[in-house]
């Protein structure tokens, strides 16, 4: 390694994070970690066909749309990622095998092999600590303000997996801390159009995990991860529908004070 760290972005990008409604005044701060399909120019397609980036291999299709809905139906605000999970994921520990994926599903993702080690530290310092550096802020902005903070992240998924077509509409993922994620398995369970994993199709107990698992889970705060399938979110009336239904159920959950109250131990 040189000891030199090469600029990722030029100045005339977009950076690499935007934050949505940054002055919301409700207990809760959303993130979206894959919300974009962007590439940094330098790293140009990274050797991929312009239909890979359209899909989820390179972001949570509808996620980011529905976490805008929601910040601006719960008043809360929102951190959303500025470029591809391609690049690097901001959902995984930086360093990990998947934190710089080299393939993913069935693509292989030539521009990231054989990466020199201040090329891997460009990534993670523009792109993966701004990130995770604006989450930390406002999270300590709510303590300043004195305001619990519960975390809130929004991620979609494909219908079918390696062939087997997966019949959960949305997913609730939570590890120990059930105090948002149990009373939101409950009330989407008692919508009657609804099929809802209880940590399906991904479980939050894998601990590959990043955002909640540092920003929410060392600290103490009430956190959920919620997944949404991607056929339906995939257009605008999608959209709003899930904005809806998730905007109305989560303000409930939010609304009462013990969802902020001290988390007991998990043998409790």
């Amino acid at each position: 390694m040189t000891g030199v760290v090469p600029a990722l972005l030029e100045p005339d990008e977009p950076p690499p994070v935007e934050i949505h409604n940054e002055a919301g005044q409700a207990s809760c701060l959303l993130v979206c970690d894959h919300a974009s399909n962007r590439l940094p120019r330098k790293l140009g397609d990274l050797g991929l066909e312009p239909a890979d980036l359209q899909r989820h291999i390179a972001y949570d299709i509808g996620a980011a749309a529905v976490a805008r809905g929601l910040a601006e139906r719960l008043d809360a605000p929102l951190v959303l990622s500025g470029y591809s999970r391609l690049v690097i994921d901001l959902n995984r520990h930086p360093g990990s095998p998947t934190s710089v994926p080299l393939a993913s599903a069935d693509v292989v993702i030539p521009g990231n092999h054989d990466l020199l080690p201040e090329q891997r530290l460009a990534r993670e310092r523009e792109l993966f600590w701004s990130y995770h550096d604006a989450v930390a802020s406002l999270l300590a902005r709510f303590g300043h303000e004195q305001r619990a903070p519960a975390l809130i992240s929004v991620h979609s998924f494909t219908p079918a997996f390696l062939g087997r077509e997966r019949p959960w509409h949305v997913g609730v993922l939570w590890h120990q801390d059930g105090r948002i994620a149990l009373p939101l398995i409950k009330r989407l369970r008692a919508e009657p159009d609804l099929c809802v994993g209880d940590n399906e199709p991904y479980s939050a107990r894998n601990p590959e995990g990043y955002t909640i698992e540092v920003h929410a889970e060392h600290p103490g705060h009430p956190a959920v991860l919620i997944e949404i399938r991607q056929d339906l979110v995939s257009s605008e009336e999608g959209i709003a529908g899930w904005r809806a239904r998730l905007g109305r159920i989560l303000a409930e959950i939010l609304a009462d004070p013990m969802v902020y109250a001290a988390r007991l131990p998990p043998d409790a």
